[in-house]
């Protein structure tokens, strides 16, 4: 065997356990996001641990100057922040993930439908380039909608983009969707409790 080889026969195994390694660390780095387990219904879902999450991204009460309806949601998607308005220039603050580049969209739209524990089924279009994605998941810990979701219209159409729960949190404060808005489970859950049917939505490049 030459001496090349040789080295070759050496080195692969420190180069799979490095990745092995590697991979070890990602999924010890994402558990590390969780902190037990939380019983919702007929589920549960993994309770986020806040001290692993940036404050930036935590439910806070801000300033928020806007011409809005109290009660309107309103996402900055290049800040990552959705906005639930209320009196007196306030505002309760989430931060969320958002759509990615090519994905993201803006305008107004309203809450038309909402679900506890919602199933999903992808649009043909996400099938279509991901054709690996299951095309029908029914509701539980490990549906990517998470515990609740809201559904938004416009005109009377699904627009098929939702506000949504995930079971990424480190996700939130990405463009990471296909046009979607995620938020942390504990705080869809207290947004879906502040939202009835016909709020109204407005889905902003950023605030002026």
């Amino acid at each position: 065997m030459s001496l090349t080889r040789r080295r070759m026969v050496i080195l692969a195994p420190a180069a799979l356990l490095a990745a092995q390694a590697s991979r070890g660390l990602a999924q010890t780095d994402e558990s590390a996001y969780f902190a037990g387990m939380v019983q919702d219904g007929a589920y549960s879902y993994r309770r986020t641990n806040m001290a692993k999450v940036n404050p930036r991204w935590q439910k806070q009460l801000v300033s928020y100057v806007h011409n809005e309806q109290p009660g309107t949601i309103v996402v900055d998607t290049r800040a990552h922040f959705l906005y639930v308005a209320f009196e007196n220039n306030t505002a309760l603050r989430y931060g969320v993930g958002v759509g990615k580049e090519g994905f993201k969209w803006y305008g107004r739209a309203e809450v038309d439908r909402k679900k506890v524990w919602p199933d999903w089924t992808p649009p043909p279009e996400m099938i279509a380039r991901r054709p690996e994605i299951p095309h029908h998941m029914d509701a539980g810990p490990d549906n990517p909608l998470g515990p609740r979701a809201m559904y938004l219209y416009r005109d009377g159409r699904d627009l098929d983009y939702r506000l949504h729960g995930t079971v990424e949190p480190w996700s939130i404060g990405s463009d990471v969707s296909s046009g979607c808005i995620r938020l942390l489970p504990e705080h869809v859950i207290d947004l879906f409790q502040r939202t009835p049917v016909g709020t109204k939505v407005l889905v902003l490049e950023h605030l002026v």
